[in-house]
C-alpha cells in the first residue's frame, strides 16, 4: 500500500516537474474555476428563494434532470443556467445526421477540413438551441404561480424575456468557448470536464451528511454504503474498459525482396459503445410525466404522473425497458459492422476462418449484438441502483399481488435503506468516465516524455479505448 502510495505521489510530482504539462493542468483548473465562479452568478429578475422551491418540487421532471448537468446552475438561474446542455443536443444530432444525410456523411469522411465544417455547424446549432430554450425557460417561469405569496419573475414581460435570452445564451456560448479552449490547451476533454465539475461538486454534501450519520450513531450504515459505492465504481470501471478482442490477420505482400504485412492485430470492441447517452435519453422519455403535471392540472395526469414517480415499478419498468431500447437504437446509428468490416478488407486484413465482406460483417454484428445486450443490463443495474437505496421498490402499486408482496419481502426491498447514494445512475458514469478519460491522457503524457505513470503495468483505458 505505501508503494502504491509513493508511486501516485511520485507520477503527481512527474506531472509538475514537466513545463508543457504543468501549464496544461493549471489551465483545465483555472478555466474549471471560472466556470465555478460563474455559476453563482444569478441571472437578474428572478426572485432566488421562490425557484429553489419550484426546483424541490419538480425533482423527478425535466427540470431536475437538466439541472444535474448544469450543476445546480439552473436552480440558482445563474448566467450558466442552461450549461453545456445545447451543445451536448446539438452534437447528438450531427452525429444522427452523418448517418441518415449523404452531406453530412461525406463531410465526416473528408479528415480534418470536414470534422471543422460539422463543429462550426455545431456551435451554430448550440447558439440557436441556446436562444430557444433560454426564451422557454424564462416563458415557463412567467407561468409559474407564486410559492409562499412569492412570485418567481419579480417583472414579467418582454423586457425579462429578452434580457434571459441576452444572458442565458451568452453564457452557454461562453462554456462552450471554455471547454474547447480547455480541449486544445489544457487536459482532458473540455465539455466532459466542465459537466464532471458541475456533478463532483455535490461531493461536500454527501461527505457532511456522512459526517452527521456517524455522529447520530449510524456508523454501520455509512459503512455499508461506503462499500456500495466502492463495489459499484470497481464495477463500472471494469465495465467501461471491457472490450472484446476480435483477432486480424493481414496477408503478406512480396515487394522485391522485402516482406510486408502478415502481422497478427486485434479489433477491440468495447462493452459499452453508447456511454450514458442511453440512459439520458431513457431519463428524459421518464421525465415527461412529470413536466406534463405542471401543464395540464387533471386529476387524470396528476395519476398518470403518480406511477411515473421514483420506485414504483410501472417506472422501474419503463425505465428499464427504455434504456434497452435506446442502447440498441444508438449503438445501431453510430456503430455500422459492414463499414468495419470493409475497413479490414481494405487494408489487406481478416479473421482467421471467416472469408472477408460479407461474412465478417455478420460476426462483427453478432458479437456486437451481444455485447450490447449485456450493455443494456449493466446501464439498468447502475441507473435503478440510486432508487432501490433511497426507496426501494412500491410494490403496493402492483395490482392483484401487490399487498402480499409488500408484506411477505424484507424492508429493505419496499421501502430501501432511506440514504442518498450521490454519485448514480447517470452522474456516477460521467464521473467515473470522465477521470478514467483524464487520466488517461496524463498517463500518455507521462510515457511519451519516458516518466513512469500512475500505474505499474500497461496504461489506462478510457471509454473510447
Amino acid at each position: 500500500m505505501a508503494n502504491g502510495e509513493s508511486k501516485v505521489l511520485e507520477s503527481v510530482k512527474n506531472i509538475f516537474s514537466i513545463p508543457d504539462l504543468r501549464n496544461r493542468v493549471l489551465f483545465m483548473l483555472a478555466m474549471l474555476a471560472v466556470y465555478r465562479v460563474g455559476s453563482w452568478i444569478t441571472t437578474p429578475g428572478v426572485n432566488a428563494d421562490a425557484l429553489q422551491a419550484l426546483f424541490s418540487q419538480a425533482g423527478g421532471s425535466l427540470l431536475g434532470l437538466f439541472d444535474l448537468f448544469t450543476g445546480g446552475n439552473l436552480a440558482r438561474f445563474s448566467i450558466f443556467a442552461l450549461g453545456i446542455t445545447p451543445y451536448i443536443t446539438a452534437s447528438i444530432i450531427f452525429q444522427l445526421l452523418t448517418v441518415v444525410w449523404p452531406y453530412m456523411e461525406k463531410l465526416s469522411k473528408e479528415g480534418e477540413l470536414g470534422r471543422k465544417k460539422i463543429t462550426q455547424y455545431t456551435r451554430y446549432l448550440t447558439i440557436v438551441l441556446s436562444i430557444f430554450q433560454s426564451f422557454a425557460t424564462a416563458y415557463f417561469l412567467e407561468q409559474q404561480p407564486s410559492l409562499d405569496g412569492a412570485p418567481i419573475v419579480l417583472s414579467p414581460g418582454w423586457g425579462f424575456r429578452i434580457l434571459t435570452v441576452l444572458t442565458l445564451t451568452t453564457g452557454t456560448a461562453f462554456i462552450m468557448w471554455l471547454g474547447e479552449q480547455i480541449s486544445e490547451r489544457g487536459i482532458g476533454n473540455g465539455i466532459s470536464l466542465i459537466i464532471f465539475a458541475g456533478i463532483v461538486v455535490g461531493l461536500p454534501s454527501g461527505v457532511t451528511w456522512m459526517y452527521q450519520q456517524v455522529t447520530d450513531g449510524n456508523l454501520l450504515l455509512v459503512m455499508m454504503l461506503l462499500v456500495i459505492m466502492v463495489l459499484v465504481v470497481a464495477f463500472v470501471v471494469l465495465v467501461e474498459r471491457g472490450q472484446r478482442k476480435i483477432p486480424i490477420q493481414y496477408a503478406k505482400k512480396v515487394v522485391g525482396r522485402r516482406v510486408y504485412g502478415g502481422q497478427s492485430t486485434f479489433l477491440p470492441l468495447k462493452v459499452n459503445v453508447g456511454g450514458v447517452i442511453p440512459i439520458i435519453f431513457a431519463a428524459s422519455l421518464l421525465a415527461l410525466p412529470q413536466t406534463l403535471q405542471y401543464m395540464i392540472k387533471t386529476s387524470w395526469m396528476q395519476a398518470i404522473a403518480d406511477q411515473f414517480n421514483h420506485g414504483y415499478p410501472l417506472y422501474i419498468l419503463v425505465y428499464a425497458l427504455g434504456i434497452i431500447f435506446f442502447t440498441f437504437f444508438y449503438v445501431g446509428i453510430i456503430y455500422n459492422p459492414k463499414e468495419v468490416a470493409d475497413n479490414v478488407r481494405k487494408f489487406g486484413g481478416f479473421i482467421p476462418g471467416i472469408r472477408p465482406g460479407k461474412r465478417t460483417a455478420e460476426l462483427i454484428d453478432r458479437i456486437m449484438t451481444r455485447l450490447t445486450f449485456a450493455a443494456c443490463i449493466y446501464l439498468v443495474l447502475v441507473s435503478l441502483l440510486p432508487d432501490f437505496l433511497i426507496s426501494g421498490v412500491h410494490l403496493r402499486t402492483v395490482p392483484g399481488i401487490g399487498e402480499w408482496l409488500h408484506d411477505n419481502l424484507p424492508q429493505f426491498v419496499t421501502q430501501g435503506m432511506g440514504v442518498t447514494f450521490y454519485f448514480g445512475g447517470t452522474s456516477l458514469l460521467i464521473v467515473v468516465g470522465v477521470a478514467m478519460d483524464t487520466v488517461n491522457q496524463i498517463e500518455s503524457q507521462l510515457i511519451m516524455r519516458h516518466y513512469d505513470g500512475f500505474l505499474k503495468r500497461g496504461r489506462v483505458r478510457g471509454r473510447r479505448g
